[in-house]
């Protein structure tokens, strides 16, 4: 009887977990999206009042509005002015205000042709309501931000987010005794994070909650959204896996250097990221490179550039399958199961340049351009790097994708992560024909740890434009093939 009426409870408690990270979630939504939206609709509105005073006689009033926003919008969200921020300012971003509304409006002047005369003409009288506009423009999007950051700490001290703090030393300590006595910060300390603490205070607020392992646990418990990882926490190693983990789990990490130097290397100006806490720098961690907006935009021209790809360099596809067959006969194609997207397997497509003995060397053994069964054709499809161009059927597919680091067999990979603790993290995002390690040299028999190292650079500073650089600096290599 005990029994029965024992178990309707697990299924609420299950329930109670299920809403409070519901609760987490829509806290976390919130933060990331109304602020932003705030912001947004401050300088949309700064921009048609503006552009309504200034415009010239004989044009629609919200002509040079519509012609200013879309590149306006595309700046400020590059400079990051819509991002979330420990101690935002409006005065601290009016020069990355003014920079951007003057560059709009000189995109916009190009196109006043097409707006029938939305701009006035040249003289003094055509200059000076240019500069008005534009000072209008900076000076209401600085009002309306002023009135917006207001509001926000209004809104902080009213409703707190619970945060961790990575590191229980003297930073850690003094961290948190600047958020419990400045709630206009809007984050109440639950706890520290530290596999090895220091001797707190009798009297200290807060409990040590355990090391990285702990991390999920305390994140689901408290609905925590926000990490502030201090100097001292542990190894560099462990603060590393804490940091990314918390990032993983779709929480906001804030990184407080030792030196307050650090927080010079952002020169203060928000489109650098600068930020500081109660006078201490922050560094705030990017969002994983998948959650960004351009990552959908990344796989569209994987799909795009492998399917014109496949088609473009069918002829050459069509030689070297040739080649290899007459070489080594049947089995122009070698399929290998590699290591990809979180540790997903795959089967990677390759053209034949040796055959190995069997299956289990294969998977364990170690290949290098040197090998003595390889043959002319196999060191110059190597050499050329022609040999991976089945791959772009693996991109097409969705396993691979033009820019990453590169596969690697399982065996290595487990080889690697036990003896390199940062190389397991390259699987963060899918592997890639080409990498920042590739270009860098780091190809065929040179060092495991030197790859990692910049596979894991490549993903913590992702963007569009670095893709395009690797793509180009591969392109030149191949010019001047090295082997590998």
């Amino acid at each position: 009887m005990t029994e029965l009426l024992d178990r309707p409870t697990r299924p609420t408690q299950a329930r109670t977990r299920s809403t409070a990270q519901l609760g987490r979630h829509r806290r976390g939504l919130r933060s990331a999206v109304l602020l932003p939206a705030a912001l947004l609709v401050v300088d949309l509105a700064a921009l048609c009042a503006s552009s309504v005073g200034c415009a010239s006689a004989r044009a629609h009033p919200l002509g040079a509005a519509a012609a200013m926003f879309p590149i306006l919008l595309l700046l400020n969200l590059a400079g990051g002015l819509y991002r979330t921020r420990m101690s935002p300012s409006a005065l601290d971003e009016v020069p990355a205000l003014a920079t951007r509304a003057a560059v709009a409006l000189a995109f916009a002047i190009t196109l006043s042709d097409c707006l029938g005369g939305a701009w006035p003409s040249g003289g003094p009288a055509g200059w000076a309501r240019l500069l008005a506009l534009l000072t209008a423009l900076v000076t209401l999007a600085a009002l309306g931000r002023t009135a917006v950051y207001g509001l926000l700490r209004r809104l902080r001290r009213r409703r707190p987010v619970p945060v961790l703090v990575l590191g229980a030393g003297p930073l850690g300590q003094r961290i948190t005794a600047a958020l419990r006595e400045h709630p206009e910060y809007g984050m109440r300390p639950v706890g520290y994070l530290d596999p090895d603490p220091v001797l707190l205070p009798g009297d200290s607020p807060l409990p040590v909650l355990g090391g990285c392992e702990a991390l999920e646990r305390e994140v689901r418990r408290h609905g925590v959204v926000r990490l502030i990882a201090t100097a001292g926490a542990a190894d560099e190693a462990k603060t590393a896996a804490t940091m990314r983990e918390a990032v993983r789990l779709g929480c906001q990490v804030w990184l407080v250097p030792s030196l307050r130097e650090h927080g010079g290397l952002s020169t203060g100006a928000p489109a650098a990221g600068g930020d500081h806490l109660w006078g201490y720098p922050c560094l705030r961690l990017p969002r994983p490179a998948r959650r960004r907006p351009g990552w959908l935009l990344k796989r569209t021209v994987d799909v795009l550039a492998a399917g014109l790809g496949l088609l473009a360099v069918s002829p050459v596809l069509a030689t070297c399958a040739l080649a290899v067959r007459l070489d080594t006969g049947p089995g122009v194609l070698f399929r290998q199961q590699r290591t990809g997207l979180d540790g997903r397997v795959f089967t990677l497509l390759k053209f034949r340049t040796l055959r190995p003995t069997n299956e289990h060397e294969s998977a364990t053994h170690w290949n290098i351009s040197q090998d003595h069964r390889m043959s002319r054709i196999g060191h110059l499809l190597r050499r050329s790097s022609l040999d991976e161009l089945p791959q772009l059927w693996n991109v097409l597919c969705g396993d691979m994708t033009l820019v990453g680091p590169r596969p690697e067999r399982p065996y290595f990979v487990m080889r690697f992560s036990q003896a390199y603790p940062e190389y397991a993290d390259r699987h963060r995002v899918p592997v890639g024909l080409t990498g920042l390690a590739q270009v860098n040299g780091l190809r065929g028999d040179t060092s495991i740890e030197d790859r990692a190292r910049f596979d894991n650079r490549y993903i913590e500073s992702w963007s569009l434009w670095q893709d395009v650089k690797i793509l180009l600096r591969t392109a030149a290599l191949m010019l001047r093939p090295d082997g590998s």
